[in-house]
């Protein structure tokens, strides 16, 4: 998990997140229902993380004043790209370790049976040398 940063924010940006929290009057027309503070300050947290570079959802005060937070700092799109670059490369890199085992294994097992079948026709070579004699005489 990443580690928490403290974030100051401007007065303008503790503005908007003050605004968002404050109720807004409205008449009930049909069944149409506003959002609620809680929705409109989850909203402007949400705006700000991306402007600032930090995952809303994990935002906790601090006690340097309004204006400071913590929060853990999410991926920008060219960090997300070359995080997962890297973890299909080191996926391939593991396939292609677990493919050169698997070839190393397969070789020494076929190693002993190319042998034996090597042996196998040098023995049998006279005879079939001899065969061919016999055919062509």
């Amino acid at each position: 998990m990443n580690p928490r940063v403290e974030y100051e924010m401007t007065q303008e940006d503790l503005n908007e997140i003050l605004e968002a929290c404050k109720p807004v009057p409205c008449i009930m027309v049909g069944s149409y229902i506003p959002s609620s503070p809680q929705e409109n300050a989850n909203r402007a947290w949400e705006q700000l993380g991306k402007k600032m570079g930090f995952d809303y959802l994990t935002v906790r005060p601090s006690n340097r004043g309004q204006r400071f937070f913590t929060a853990v700092p999410s991926e920008t799109e060219p960090q997300r790209m070359a995080r997962i670059e890297l973890e299909m490369a080191n996926v391939r890199r593991k396939e292609i370790a677990h493919l050169e085992e698997e070839i190393k294994i397969r070789q020494e097992k076929l190693k002993p049976l190319i042998e034996a079948e090597n042996q196998t026709l040098l023995n049998r070579l006279p005879q079939l040398a001899s065969k061919d004699c016999e055919v062509t005489q």
